[in-house]
Parts: C-alpha cells; sequence; structure tokens
C-alpha cells in the first residue's frame, strides 16, 4: 500500500448525514488513531522487506506476497466493509476491524514462517478494508456543515503525516530491533482507538440499507487474487496462465453478478455510463500503479545495491508525502477554478518526467540522483490528487458520489498491487542487475504515467470554470 492516501479516501463520509457533535475532539482522535493503523502499516512494511528477506529465507516473488497478501483483501473489501458498517453500526464495526487489526499484528509480529507471516498480512487487509470505510463513515454522522469538512481535512492531514513518519519509523525500529517490531508499534495505537471508540463514538447505520454484496465481495477476492497470482509468477517466469485465465473469468463472473444486482452491487455498474468516470477510473488505475511500485523498488534498491540502512531508505522518500501535502490545497483551489481535466492531462505528465529521472538512480549521489525524479514525481502528483477527488465525484450523480470515491481508493489500491505483481524479476536481482532492473521498471512507470495523462485529456469531460464538484 502506497504511503500517499488515495484521493478520494477523505470522500466516503460526504453523503452522511450528521448533527450536533458533543465531545468531537474524542470521536476525530479516535477515527485518526483507527486509520493510522492502516496508513502506516501500508507504508513501514516496504523499507523492511530486505530485512524480512533474509531472516525469514524469503524469494523475490515471496517478498511481493508480503507487500500484496495485504493489499488484496484491502482492494476487494473496501466496499464491503463500508456496506457492513452501514447496515451492523459504524463504530461495531470500526471496533472489530481494529480488534482483527491487532490479532493479525501479533501474528505477524511472532511469525515462525513466511507462510504464517502472510496469513498475518493477509488478516491486516481485511481488517484495514472495515476500519478504514468505518472510520470515515463516522465522521461523516458525528459530523455536519462546515465541523464535517474540518474534520475530514484533519483526518486525511493525519492520515498523509502518518504515511510519512511510517517508513521512517518503521526503517529505525529495523535497524536497532529487527523487523518484528513494526507489527508490535499497531497495539497501544489501537488500544487507544478502541477505548475512545467504546466510550465516545455514538453508534449508527442506515436501518434501510441494501443486504451485503458477499456474492460480489468473494468474487472481486478471487478474481484479484487469481490474477495476481498469475502475473506474481509471469514475472518471476514460472508460467502463471492458468491462474491469469481463472482470475478474468472470475472477475466477468464479478460483473455478472454486479449487473444483475443493479443498485445493490457494491461496484453499480451505472457509474460506468460516465466517459468521465472510466477515464479516471484508468487514470487511477495507471497513476497509482506507477507509483506504488517506486515506493516499493526504490528502498528496496537503496538498502540492497546503494547500502542505505532502513531508516536512510525511509527518508529517502521524504520529499513525496511533503510535497504532495503542502501542494494539494493550492491544486485543489485551481482545479475548482480553471476545472481538472488540464491539472489531471499535465500532473501525470510531469509524473512520467520523474520516472526517467529514475531511471539514472544507481550508485551516486542521493542529491543529484534520487532526490531530483522525487520531487518531480512530488510535484506532478501533488497537482493531480486533488483535482482527482474533484473529478471522481463530478463525474456522478449524488447518489453514487460515495461509491464512485470508495471504488476509486479500492482501484488505486489494486494498481499498487498490480505493480508489485509485476516486480518480481527485480525483487530477485542482486547488484547491478538490480540497479538495471529498476531503470527498466521506472521507463515503463514513465509510459504508464504518460498514458495516465493520455486518459485525462481524452475521457475526462471539460469542466465548466468555477464549479467545484467535490471536497
Amino acid at each position: 500500500m502506497s504511503s500517499i492516501a488515495p484521493a478520494c479516501d477523505a470522500n466516503r463520509a460526504a453523503g452522511q448525514e450528521g448533527g450536533d457533535t458533543p465531545r468531537a475532539g474524542m470521536i476525530l482522535a479516535a477515527t485518526i488513531l483507527a486509520s493510522s493503523l492502516a496508513f502506516i502499516d501500508g507504508s513501514v512494511v516496504n523499507v523492511a522487506l530486505p530485512a524480512i528477506g533474509a531472516s525469514l529465507k524469503a524469494s523475490g516473488p515471496d517478498l511481493q506476497w508480503v507487500v500484496n497478501a495485504y493489499l488484496l483483501p484491502l482492494s476487494a473489501l473496501l466496499l464491503l466493509g463500508g456496506g457492513a458498517g452501514d447496515r451492523f453500526g459504524r463504530r461495531r464495526l470500526l471496533v472489530g476491524g481494529i480488534a482483527l487489526f491487532v490479532v493479525a499484528s501479533g501474528l505477524c509480529a511472532l511469525a515462525p514462517s513466511l507462510p504464517w507471516l502472510l496469513a498475518g498480512r493477509a488478516l491486516q487487509g481485511v481488517g484495514a478494508a472495515v476500519l478504514m470505510p468505518n472510520s470515515l463513515a463516522v465522521l461523516g454522522s458525528s459530523f455536519a456543515g462546515p465541523a464535517r469538512g474540518q474534520a475530514i481535512g484533519t483526518w486525511a492531514a493525519v492520515g498523509a503525516i502518518a504515511g510519512a513518519v511510517g517508513p521512517l519509523l518503521g526503517g529505525g525500529l529495523v535497524d536497532a530491533v529487527g523487523w518484528r517490531t513494526i507489527f508490535l508499534i499497531n497495539l497501544p495505537v489501537a488500544a487507544g482507538a478502541i477505548v475512545l471508540a467504546l466510550r465516545f463514538v455514538p453508534e449508527s447505520r442506515d436501518d434501510g440499507g441494501a443486504p451485503l454484496d458477499w456474492a460480489g465481495g468473494l468474487l472481486a477476492t478471487g478474481g484479484l487474487g487469481a490474477l495476481t497470482y498469475g502475473l506474481t509468477l509471469r514475472s518471476a517466469g514460472g508460467g502463471g496462465a492458468a491462474a491469469l485465465f481463472a482470475g478474468v473469468g472470475l472477475l466477468m463472473a464479478f460483473v455478472a453478478v454486479e449487473a444483475r444486482r443493479g443498485d445493490r452491487a457494491m461496484m453499480p455498474l451505472v457509474l460506468f455510463a460516465s466517459r468521465s468516470f472510466v477515464g479516471l477510473t484508468l487514470l487511477t488505475l495507471l497513476l497509482y500503479g506507477a507509483l506504488g511500485g517506486l515506493l516499493l523498488l526504490l528502498p528496496y534498491v537503496l538498502i540492497r545495491a546503494g547500502g542505505y540502512s532502513a531508516f536512510g531508505a525511509g527518508a529517502a522518500l521524504l520529499p513525496l508525502p511533503l510535497v504532495i501535502g503542502a501542494g494539494s490545497r493550492a491544486m485543489g483551489r485551481v482545479a475548482a477554478t480553471i476545472g481538472p481535466r488540464l491539472p489531471l492531462t499535465v500532473g501525470p505528465l510531469v509524473v512520467a518526467g520523474g520516472f526517467v529521472l529514475a531511471t539514472r538512480i544507481g550508485g551516486g549521489s542521493y542529491w543529484t540522483q534520487v532526490f531530483p525524479a522525487l520531487l518531480v514525481i512530488s510535484l506532478g502528483m501533488a497537482g493531480a490528487v486533488a483535482p482527482l477527488t474533484t473529478a471522481v465525484l463530478g463525474s456522478v450523480d449524488a447518489q453514487h458520489t460515495g461509491t464512485a470515491s470508495g471504488f476509486n481508493s479500492a482501484v488505486a489500491r489494486s494498481g499498487g498491487m498490480i505493480a508489485t505483481a509485476l516486480l518480481g524479476a527485480a525483487l530477485a536481482a542482486t547488484g547491478s542487475a538490480l540497479v538495471a532492473a529498476f531503470a527498466t521498471a521506472a521507463w515503463v512507470a514513465a509510459a504508464v504515467s504518460a498514458a495516465a495523462g493520455i486518459a485525462a485529456l481524452t475521457l475526462v469531460a471539460p469542466q465548466p470554470k468555477g464549479q467545484n464538484a467535490g471536497s
């Protein structure tokens, strides 16, 4: 999972009803602590992969699954987790998701072998798929008017900080104590979140909600899992055709089930009647796929080929969250003035230029090789993140804004998962071969990012100046 939160994460709360908010600070603190679990854990593992590989004797494909075992259930079950909270109680599901995340983190920390670690990572992904949408839904049901916007903005800002701090904190723990400690830091955070949620968060639900789309959730999970497994095998040179065919078949069955359920589906197909929504979905998949591959492979290369410590590799990534966080608010205002299509075209093209610069990363200085590439990539992402939120919310009718933003968030994580599955050969390389493999991956990421900009230019409809569709 990227340490950069997908733009539409913060918009699930947009459609919820709110009222007066007693003890607002405690409610906000509970949701922030809960979501920080997913933000930190999504970013901290990348800097620990070399240590995990050495400790558990894991190969390149094995290390891919340390990341994707988490991303798979998170991507596939995110919408289902939100729907479960609407139906059975948002506080109940928030606390349940946190508890599951805690149990899973303990399993990861104590894992005696790679299969146990992967099982723990998968459970973490399920827990995150439950707690993330319900932390936002709690904000949506607890706050109203301007207070809601301020609460969501604070939630998103703290999430970005958590994503930035994660690699630094995790790298320091890996260097000083060992990789298992990166999972133990979740325990006190989770304990605080549970106590605050049980004491201060009021229960809320939608009594008129439709039955959960269990068939859709299972088919999406199975299809994405088979597809990811097949791509992982292919990237490592070991076949995978059968898994790829199975994945495509399951995803086709998922589409058929969603078509039959109509508006009761976890992914209503009516969303894709909008050409702009199709273009934004494609842009999100490509752009966040490229970014997810970078965030996985760059720390690995810096540690294995550049001699960086885990802490140093985490610090090397700081330009990304800092520049994106600083620039997104200004770009949100620009998009509200001129419309999102131009920023969504130019931003990914700038990102592509950053990836071209990244092909130079090897054994040279951080300031002459790594920093310029990360700075350009960060500037391009800052230009795209906030306009993407605006465009997604403006591409569908008001009835589907929550589902559209949740689906866009799931697509962003799926992009990172697919990119991770394609990096087996790079993760298996060493020395100069690893540097060469990283350069090849950077060229591919540049092409993918450019394609994301082209998708915005050709598919996203122009928006009248001054019309702000999102928050």
